[in-house]
C-alpha cells in the first residue's frame, strides 16, 4: 500500500483534506470516487486533475470509482458558476457516458480481475426512480436549510453581486450530490470523495449525510483549481477547450498547448499531469533552470501528456508537424501530414483556391505567386523573389521555369508556398 496522501501532496495536488483521511487510507484498500460532468461526449484537460487523482489512488492500491453525473448533469451545479446551465436528455447523457468511459480507460484499469479495478457508475441509475416525496422525506429532512445556506457556492449565488438569483433546482444540487456519496457508501463501501476545491461544500454535505443517516464516517479531499501564471484560464485556448478527443482537438494542437506552457507553469504541471517520479522531475527541473531556453520541461510535459492521452505515434506526428513551422522539415515531411494536422499547423496562414483543372494543365510559378493567389503583389516582385532564390513550393526551392502541377499536391488538395523564412501561403485545390 503506497501513501496516497504523501504522493498527491508532493505533486501539489492537495488543497484540503479531512482530518484522519491519511490514516484511514493506510489501514486497508479503500474506495473513493470523483464526479465527472457528462455535458459533452469528451473530457477536456480541465477534467484531467480529477482523473489523475483517481489514477494515483489506484496506483496506491485503492479502488477508484468514476461517477458520471447523469442525474446531476440534468440539474446543473452552482459551484463556481454564475448562471444556470443547459439540461440534457437521457439519450445524450448515455452517449456521453460511453464516450467518457472510453477515454477514462486509457488511464484507469476497468477490466482486470484485481480487487481494486476501477468502476464507472452513473447517478442517474439510482436517482431516476427516486420520487420527489421519497427524496425530501428520506434525505431532505436530515439537512437543514441553514446548513445548506452556509455553503460558499450558495452564498455567492445569493449575494448582491450575482446577476440572477438561484433556482430551487440548483439549490438542491448539493443534496443530490450528497446522496450520491451516501448511496456509494452503502452500496460500494466508498468512504472518500475527491474533487476540485470548489466542490468542498458539496462533498462535506455527503459526509454529513453518511454520518446522520448511516451513522458512518466518510472523508473529503480536494485538489487546487489549476491556474496559469498569467492569470488566463487553464485548459482554454483561443479556439476554446483543449479536449481529449482527437476529433475535437487534434494531437498536434494538444501537444502545442503543453509545449507553449510558461516556465513557472511547466514546473507545476509536470508534477500534476505526468507520472514521472519525484527524482526524475527534480533532475529535469534543475536542468531546465540551468538552460531554460532549451525548454526541457515543456518538451517532456508535452511528450508525456500526448502519449498518455493519444499515442506514441500521435506524438511522433505532432513533433514532425511542429518541425514544419519551426524546424528543418522536408517536402516528404509535409506530404505525410493528414488534412486536419496540415490545417492546424497552417491555421491563420492566408489561403487561396485554384481549380483542379488549372493544376492538371500546369501553371507557371510567376502566375501562381501573383495573379492566381495574390501572395506577391506583381509579376515583377515574383520574378525578383525567384531570382533571389527565396521562393519555395512545399519546402523545396524553385526557379522561374517551375510549373505547378498535380504532383505537387499535399493530400491531393494543398500546396504550401513560402517566401523567405516566415511568409507562408496555402493553396487549396477545388
Amino acid at each position: 500500500m503506497k501513501n496516497f496522501i504523501e504522493e498527491v501532496t508532493w505533486r501539489g495536488m492537495l488543497h484540503d483534506v479531512m482530518p484522519g483521511t491519511e490514516e484511514h487510507l493506510m489501514e486497508q484498500m479503500r474506495v473513493a470516487y470523483v464526479g465527472i460532468d457528462p455535458t459533452a461526449d469528451s473530457l477536456h484537460i480541465g477534467h484531467l486533475v480529477g482523473v489523475m487523482l483517481l489514477k494515483h489512488f489506484q496506483l496506491s492500491g485503492h479502488k477508484p470509482l468514476a461517477l458520471v453525473g447523469g442525474a446531476t448533469g440534468m440539474i446543473g451545479d452552482p459551484s463556481g458558476k454564475s448562471n444556470e446551465r443547459n439540461l440534457l436528455d437521457e439519450a445524450t447523457l448515455r452517449h456521453n457516458q460511453e464516450a467518457i468511459k472510453g477515454q477514462l480507460s486509457r488511464f484507469l484499469d476497468f477490466t482486470s480481475d484485481a480487487a481494486n479495478a476501477a468502476e464507472l457508475v452513473n447517478n442517474y441509475d439510482w436517482m431516476k426512480n427516486f420520487s420527489f416525496l421519497d427524496f425530501i422525506r428520506d434525505v431532505g429532512k436530515h439537512i437543514t436549510v441553514n446548513y445548506m445556506m452556509a455553503k460558499d457556492s450558495v452564498k455567492k449565488r445569493l449575494s448582491s453581486e450575482a446577476a440572477e438569483g438561484m433556482s430551487f433546482t440548483e439549490f438542491t444540487y448539493q443534496l443530490v450530490q450528497g446522496y450520491d456519496f451516501l448511496h456509494l457508501y452503502r452500496e460500494k463501501n466508498c468512504t472518500l470523495q475527491m474533487g476540485g476545491s470548489d466542490q468542498w461544500g458539496n462533498i462535506t454535505t455527503g459526509t454529513e449525510l453518511v454520518r446522520r443517516i448511516a451513522s458512518g464516517k466518510a472523508y473529503a479531499l480536494t485538489c487546487p483549481l489549476i491556474t496559469k501564471a498569467d492569470g488566463t484560464k487553464f485548459g482554454k485556448s483561443e479556439g476554446g477547450n483543449i479536449w481529449l478527443d482527437a476529433a475535437r482537438t487534434s494531437p498536434y494542437k494538444f501537444y502545442q498547448y503543453w509545449l507553449n506552457t510558461s516556465d513557472v507553469d511547466a514546473e507545476k504541471y509536470i508534477k500534476i499531469f505526468t507520472f514521472l517520479s519525484k527524482e526524475e522531475i527534480e533532475d529535469l527541473t534543475e536542468k531546465h533552470r540551468e538552460a531554460p531556453h532549451l525548454r526541457l520541461l515543456q518538451k517532456r510535459l508535452a511528450e508525456e501528456t500526448t502519449v498518455m492521452v493519444h499515442s506514441a505515434e500521435d506524438l511522433e506526428n505532432a513533433i514532425k508537424a511542429s518541425n514544419i513551422l519551426f524546424g528543418n522539415s522536408t517536402s516528404d515531411d509535409l506530404k505525410q501530414l493528414d488534412e486536419a494536422t496540415f490545417l492546424d499547423v497552417f491555421d491563420g496562414v492566408p489561403q487561396a483556391e485554384i481549380s483542379r483543372n488549372e493544376i492538371e494543365t500546369g501553371i507557371n510559378i510567376v502566375d501562381v505567386l501573383n495573379e492566381k493567389t495574390g501572395f506577391l503583389k506583381s509579376n515583377g516582385e515574383a520574378r525578383r523573389a525567384l531570382t533571389a532564390n527565396s521562393i519555395s513550393v512545399n519546402r523545396e526551392k524553385v526557379t522561374e521555369d517551375f510549373m505547378l502541377s498535380t504532383k505537387d499536391l499535399i493530400n491531393n488538395q494543398f500546396v504550401l508556398l513560402q517566401s523567405g523564412k516566415k511568409n507562408y501561403f496555402v493553396i487549396r485545390v477545388k
